[in-house]
């Protein structure tokens, strides 16, 4: 088995066996990814690649120039990658949006271990000899071997067992940039940078949208606002509704300021109206009003309705749903 630690800054050499680079990332195919935000009702679906998937490298020549180079065109001795072409007829294309990055999207990030309903962190990424992605390591042992000298590991790593988790059961969280996830680990974030193209939107794959709202939420909980926020937005609209309403009541308020306005709005659609009035009425004035407007009029005018009623009185307890039996049945029947 190999590691994407031990594998980042491997030397990589032309075929008469000069030094021309290193290997800086792997990319991965994943299924249909949308490269903007998801703001339908029924998002594409995405999922990561299986094991049987080939990789490919990326490779950083000496003048900085990026190139993807396939695994059938290398030789791995172990230590030296070796091209089996000329580098001049490598691409250097950027990473296409069906691909995931392995060292920018995946090392050191959270992701979903959808068996086991709950967020991890990669610690490393494990490949087979033949570079099919096996699994994540989010083991101790998988944050010791890169920051631990290469002959101490070697010694203690055979006693140490490695967790691994397999690929085809982790969910990934929607990518977003740095300084915007920390905007919206704080509740600062605006409507200008929440709805910015520069975030990319990850639909989730079914398994996620498969487990029952409650572990959804339970899985949110263990992630930051922001984080949580672009996992709700992978949802369907429907899901995404039943998730929030599992969500804490403070923590609510916070994700749905981080979701795109509309996409928010789509989701307060779908929820019940009294738990729709409940959690706009804990937004600021002007988000809540924002969300109204971009909401279907019929669902908006109901909510609106119970909004004009205080939260501890009778009205702000009631919603605007009713049941419907036919006339010849009894209360008995009822």
């Amino acid at each position: 088995m190999m590691y994407l630690s031990q594998l980042l800054g491997t030397p990589v050499e032309d075929p008469q066996g000069v030094r021309v680079g290193k290997i800086i990332d792997i990319v991965t195919p994943v299924g249909t990814r949308s490269s903007t935000p998801t703001t339908s009702s029924t998002p594409a679906i995405s999922s990561l690649s299986t094991p049987s998937s080939i990789p490919t490298l990326v490779v950083e020549g000496q003048a900085g120039q990026s190139w993807y180079v396939p695994i059938e065109d290398v030789e791995w001795n172990g230590n030296i990658l070796r091209l089996r072409v000329p580098v001049d007829q490598l691409p250097t294309r950027p990473t296409e949006p069906h691909e995931v990055s392995l060292a920018q999207e995946v090392l050191d990030k959270q992701v979903i271990d959808v068996e086991h309903k709950k967020a991890v962190r990669v610690n490393d990424v494990c490949l087979s000899d033949d570079w099919r992605i096996l699994g994540i390591d989010n083991s101790t042992l998988g944050l010791v071997r890169r920051l631990a000298p290469s002959w101490l590991l070697g010694a203690r790593s055979k006693r140490a067992s490695t967790t691994l988790i397999p690929w085809e059961h982790i969910e990934l969280i929607s990518a977003q940039p740095v300084e915007e996830e920390a905007r919206a680990d704080t509740g600062a974030i605006n409507q200008a940078s929440t709805s910015s193209t520069s975030r990319v939107g990850r639909p989730q794959s079914g398994q996620l949208a498969e487990l029952h709202p409650a572990d959804i939420a339970d899985i949110v909980h263990q992630l930051t606002p922001g984080q949580g926020a672009r996992l709700l937005e992978g949802l369907d609209d429907e899901t995404a509704a039943d998730t929030l309403e599992e969500i804490d009541t403070e923590r609510q308020s916070h994700i749905l300021e981080n979701i795109d306005p509309e996409r928010a709005a789509d989701i307060l659609e779908e929820m019940e109206p009294d738990e729709a009035a409940d959690l706009l009425a804990r937004l600021p004035e002007e988000r809540a009003q924002q969300l109204l407007r971009l909401m279907n009029p019929e669902e908006s005018e109901d909510v609106q309705e119970l909004l004009e009623y205080e939260e501890d009185t009778a009205g702000g307890l009631m919603t605007t749903d009713f049941v419907v039996i036919d006339a010849t049945k009894s209360a008995g029947d009822a």
